[in-house]
Order: C-alpha cells, then sequence, then structure tokens
C-alpha cells in the first residue's frame, strides 16, 4: 500500500506514535488509509450540511475494513460573491482547492481517497487535484437542491431572482412580489436547483465514471442520497483493499480522451454552463488529455439538445431529470443517434462499462427527457465560436439563446461588469446593440468574474431578444440570451476586445460558429499600435499571484507551472 511509507518498519516508529495520538490501534495499520475530501463550509447551501455526509462517509469506511481522514477544502458561494469584488476570488478558489488536495494526499501517502465537493469551483477543483495525485477516487457530491414554489405553484429558483431584480428596476415586479421570490427560491441545503454549473458538473462527472450512477441527479439530504454516500464509501474500500483494483481504478485509468469526449457529448445533450468548457479543458490538462476547443462544435453537429432544464427552460429542475431516469437515461437515448460518439466501453469506477451502467436505464418522462426523434434541437447546447474578435475561441450557451441565433450590431464597451451594470440600468444599452464587458478574464479581472447581475438585468428588462453580450469573463450556468464569454485572447493581454470602441458592428452567427468586427485589418493593426491594456488595482496579495501565473480561457485558466 502507498500508506506503508508512512505506517511501516522501525524507523516509522515516530509516524506511528503521532498516528496512535489521533486514535489508531495495531490492526489499523495493515488496513488502507483513506482520504475523505470535505468541502463542508457553512456559507453554502450546497454544503452547509456535508460535515454530516462525511460522518456517513466514515462511519461506512471503518464498517468496511478502512481507515477514514477527513480533510477540508475552501469554498466560495457564487451567488453571494456575485456584484461586487468577492467574486474575483471565485475562479482563483479553484486552484486553491486542487492544491490542498494535492497537499494533503501526497504530504500523508494516503491510499485512495472520497471526495465531497457540490458548488460551483469545488467539484472541479477537486477533479484536478485528484488527477495530480491520481490514486482511486471515488466523488459522491452533496446533491441538487429542491425547485422552489411561488404561492400559486410556480416553480422557480436562483435564477428567477436574479431576473426579478431586473423586473423590479424596470417596475413590473413591486417589493412584495420580489421579496416572495427571494423567500421561497432556495428552499433548502443542496446545489441550485437548475442547470447551472454546480450541477452542470456533477452531471458530468458522473458521465465521466468517477461518481456513481445517480450523482448528478438525486436530490440533497433524501435517503436515496444516503444509501450513495455509503454505497461510494463501500466501493472505494473495496478497491483499496485489493492490488489489482487499486491499480486498475487509478483516477486517470477512468479520466482518459474518452471520459473527456462522453462529457462533452452529455453536456451538448443537456445544454450546460458555459463554465463547463473552462473546467472540463482544465481537467482535461491535468490528465494529459489533448483536447482543442474545436472538437466541441464537432461533438454539437452530431448530439441533439433533448434536455433543457433552468434557466433555459425555468419550469424543470434536476429533480425532474432524476423522475425521468436521470443521467443514465439521458446517455441511453443520446446513444441512440447513429452518428452520435459516446464511449460506451469506457470504464466506470463502480466496476464494468457505460455500458454496463446505462444498460437498463429507460426514458420514464419524454417530456422532460426528450427521444432523440424529437429533440430540442438536432446540435448540441454549447458552441464555440471564432474570428477576428476571438481568434482563440469563445463560448456560447446556444440552449440559452432567446430569438435569433445571428445578430448584428454596435458595440457598447465596458472597462468592468460594474460599468456595464451602471451602464445597463441607467439606459445606456438600446435594442440592437453589443454590449462589451472587458478586463473581466482570468487575467485581467483578475479572477473572471461571472456576468449574471447584467446578463439577469437585460433580461429582467425585457432586452433578452434584442441585445447581444460579449465578455472575456464568463457567466453563471444561470446565465440566458445571446450572451458570449471567455472571449481569448481576452483584453488584458492585448485581445481585439480590449480594442474595440463604441459604434463597432459586430456580427454573430452562431449556427456558423462565427464572431468578428467589421474592422478593415489596417484599422485593426493601427488600433494594435495605440493598445495599452488596463491594469487594475486588486485587494489581496492572492490576486496579484493569481494574475502573474493564471492563463487565458481557451487554456482552462489554470496557472503555469513553468
Amino acid at each position: 500500500m502507498r500508506s506503508d511509507e508512512v505506517k511501516k518498519g522501525w524507523n516509522r516508529a515516530p509516524h506511528r506514535s503521532l498516528f496512535r495520538a489521533i486514535g489508531l490501534k495495531d490492526e489499523d495499520f495493515d488496513k488502507p488509509f483513506i482520504g475523505v475530501a470535505n468541502s463542508f463550509i457553512e456559507i453554502v447551501p450546497g454544503h452547509f450540511f456535508l460535515n454530516k455526509y462525511s460522518e456517513i462517509v466514515k462511519d461506512e469506511i471503518r464498517k468496511n475494513g478502512c481507515v477514514p481522514f477527513e480533510f477540508n477544502t475552501i469554498g466560495v458561494d457564487d451567488g453571494i460573491a456575485m456584484g461586487h469584488d468577492g467574486m474575483l476570488y471565485s475562479l482563483p478558489s479553484r486552484e486553491i482547492i486542487a492544491n490542498s488536495v494535492e497537499t494533503v494526499m501526497n504530504a500523508h501517502k494516503l491510499d485512495a481517497m472520497i471526495c465531497i465537493p457540490n458548488c460551483d469551483k469545488i467539484t472541479p477543483g477537486m477533479v484536478m487535484g485528484a488527477l495530480r495525485v491520481n490514486v482511486p477516487t471515488v466523488f459522491v457530491t452533496g446533491g441538487p437542491m429542491r425547485a422552489g414554489h411561488l404561492s400559486d405553484g410556480t416553480p422557480v429558483d436562483l435564477a428567477t431572482v436574479f431576473e426579478g431584480v431586473g423586473k423590479f428596476e424596470k417596475g413590473e415586479m413591486n417589493e412584495n412580489e420580489l421579496r416572495e421570490l427571494e423567500c421561497v427560491a432556495c428552499p433548502g441545503g443542496g446545489s441550485c436547483s437548475g442547470m447551472f454549473t454546480a450541477n452542470s458538473m456533477n452531471t458530468l462527472i458522473e458521465a465521466m465514471g468517477i461518481a456513481l450512477k445517480g450523482n448528478g441527479t438525486i436530490l440533497a439530504l433524501t435517503p436515496e442520497r444516503e444509501e450513495l454516500l455509503r454505497k461510494a464509501a463501500r466501493r472505494i474500500c473495496e478497491i483499496a483493499k485489493d492490488e489489482k483494483l487499486t491499480e486498475q481504478y487509478r483516477i486517470k485509468n477512468i479520466i482518459n480522451e474518452k471520459a473527456i469526449h462522453n462529457a462533452f457529448v452529455v453536456d451538448m445533450a443537456m445544454g450546460g454552463s458555459t463554465n463547463t468548457v473552462l473546467h472540463v479543458t482544465a481537467i482535461a490538462k491535468e490528465a494529459g488529455v489533448d483536447f482543442d476547443l474545436k472538437e466541441l462544435n464537432e461533438i454539437a453537429r452530431h448530439t441533439s439538445h433533448i434536455a433543457k432544464i433552468s434557466p433555459s427552460l425555468q419550469t424543470v429542475h434536476m429533480e425532474d431529470i432524476n423522475k425521468a431516469g436521470g443521467m443514465s437515461a439521458v446517455m441511453k437515448e443520446i446513444s441512440k443517434r447513429s452518428d452520435t460518439i459516446l464511449y460506451l466501453d469506457n470504464p466506470v469506477i463502480e466496476g464494468g462499462s457505460v455500458a454496463d451502467r446505462i444498460k437498463d436505464a429507460k426514458v420514464l418522462d419524454t417530456s422532460v427527457i426528450h427521444s432523440i426523434e424529437n429533440p430540442y434541437s438536432k446540435v448540441g447546447g454549447l458552441a464555440i465560436l471564432y474570428g477576428n474578435l476571438a481568434k482563440e475561441g469563445c463560448v456560447i450557451k446556444t440552449a440559452g439563446i432567446i430569438g435569433s441565433r445571428q445578430f448584428t450590431g454596435k458595440a457598447v464597451c465596458f472597462n468592468s461588469q460594474q460599468e456595464a451594470i451602471e451602464g445597463i440600468t441607467g439606459g445606456k444599452v438600446k435594442e440592437g446593440d453589443v454590449v462589451v464587458i472587458r478586463y473581466e478574464g482570468p487575467k485581467g479581472g483578475p479572477g473572471m468574474q461571472e456576468m449574471l447581475a447584467p446578463t439577469s438585468l437585460i433580461m429582467g428588462m425585457g432586452l433578452g431578444e434584442k441585445v447581444a453580450l460579449i465578455t472575456d469573463g464568463r457567466f453563471s450556468g444561470a446565465t440566458r440570451g445571446l450572451s458570449i464569454g471567455h472571449v481569448s485572447p481576452e483584453a488584458a493581454e492585448g485581445g481585439m476586445i480590449g480594442l474595440l470602441k463604441d459604434g463597432d458592428i459586430i456580427e454573430i452567427d452562431t449556427d456558423n460558429f462565427s464572431i468578428n468586427v467589421k474592422l478593415s485589418d489596417e484599422e485593426i493593426e493601427k488600433r494594435k499600435k495605440e493598445f495599452t491594456p488596463i491594469k487594475k488595482d486588486v485587494p489581496g496579495k492572492w490576486l496579484k499571484e493569481y494574475r502573474m501565473l493564471v492563463t487565458n480561457a481557451s487554456n482552462g485558466a489554470i496557472l503555469k507551472a513553468d
């Protein structure tokens, strides 16, 4: 066992002495040591109960002949960090989480791991850290929140509240209505109930095979979720106690090129958050998989969009997907399309293959998970656009488009999210405009803020079909509308988005995967020569360090290691 390095031999007497201080007995030194990476934190609704989850997991690990060691990572709630400089810390927290997992697991030579994440950057951060350690790892997330309901029965969620602020600004919702929405939208623990970033990532890790069947859709704080926790604990012990299984189920043997491809196929079929592109790209790099963003458009062409979930369809939430058959039913259905490549032979952590996992799956409600013959769209729910405005690409959630998939309009430029919010509420943005929010990329922010506040204002003010928005920042999974993010190169590194001026004509064609500004090559070169990027003052030493090391969004916003 890997842990023998810290527990076997006379020269490890001091180490065993320390282990005895925390309660280990002689018999424990022959058992596998299991790391329990927990992201319990009291300020995040998807995490405040995870201390109870870890007790369940540790209890089951002990019952199955292994020794659990719980450790914690940090977490940031994007909804609470939204709309102020706290959001600058959200994406950088992913790197802290990855570094924490790597540090604890390698410093103490633990044999295997269970990861208990749930929200926002925490799931991808733990996956990245686990890949660096490369021991058998089972992921079991906190589970999705139930949808809220208004007094008339209308289902609502956090995205509805953000858009409610826009309606309130416009006078279409009064204070009492907004308060009712605020009080019922998030009815209890779990990751926010739509296909936002948390639930997008939690379904994709199931698709990749490192989380058990049902992980993405079984509701938080239910008996079914508790059984999933116990099943995960039993499985990691089964693997850790068998030398052959330990080698077979190292996480890099599961997250390979096929798993990354499968994740994006499922992402396309369900219209996940644009943040998945950022995170899965980073995960691919940690796994040593060479993934070109251009491949996403090929996957989109050959994958039908068969499940619309809030915010794309505000009446459907993760609990509805679960009742309709869950992720396995989605994967089984999309595998029926003859030109869709889904690698059914890839392994999954519970044993066997993807094919074994989904063979008995059925779609139980075709109004929630459409058949392959009746998709919402014959192409997937995400696209990568290229052109002179984004030579290294940018991302749009086509599943969330309201209105036309093509748009031409005049640029209205803002150098920060806050400027944009003030401009939108102040009436600076008119029908037919393209809102440009720059210096919000990984380096320019720094930290790549989510743009849920401006996009929600646009929707709430009735401009969702009438304006487009582009940014080198990113979007919440709750964003909808013609919203394009991750523009690369970003403004802070001299990208074209930084050279734009008010009134420039921007052409967007999502069906042809293109985004361009109508300027001559001569004019672009002239602007480049005159251009000096803005460098913002930022709070805190960590963000300054992050700005020095981070790559742009097309590279997953990972940190340069050399």
